[in-house]
């Protein structure tokens, strides 16, 4: 897990954000480090899921890793279009 402590209103609970991911995967590393940055400047917190550690998630996400949920839907897949995550964060 990564992020800081709490959400934006300092609360700490469940990460507003997944990001599934799987290891050797380029586009994963791309998207990781803008989910990192953008969850870090707006005091956001993100889980990390690898697809691969679990059948049902390898089935559901295998092909379109890396995957970002926001608020337990899904926003983007392959890439993550930084304006519009920030957008989703803040609204």
């Amino acid at each position: 897990m990564s992020g800081s402590p709490g959400g934006a209103d300092g609360a700490v609970g469940e990460p507003r954000v997944t990001f599934y991911t799987r290891a050797g995967c380029h586009l994963c590393e791309e998207a990781q480090a803008v989910v990192a940055r953008v969850c870090a400047e707006l005091g956001e917190r993100f889980v990390e899921v690898d697809v691969d550690t679990d059948p049902e998630l390898r089935e559901r996400y295998g092909e379109e890793v890396p995957v970002t949920l926001v608020d337990g839907r899904q926003h983007d897949y392959w890439r993550v279009d930084e304006q519009r995550f920030r957008a989703a964060l803040q609204g």
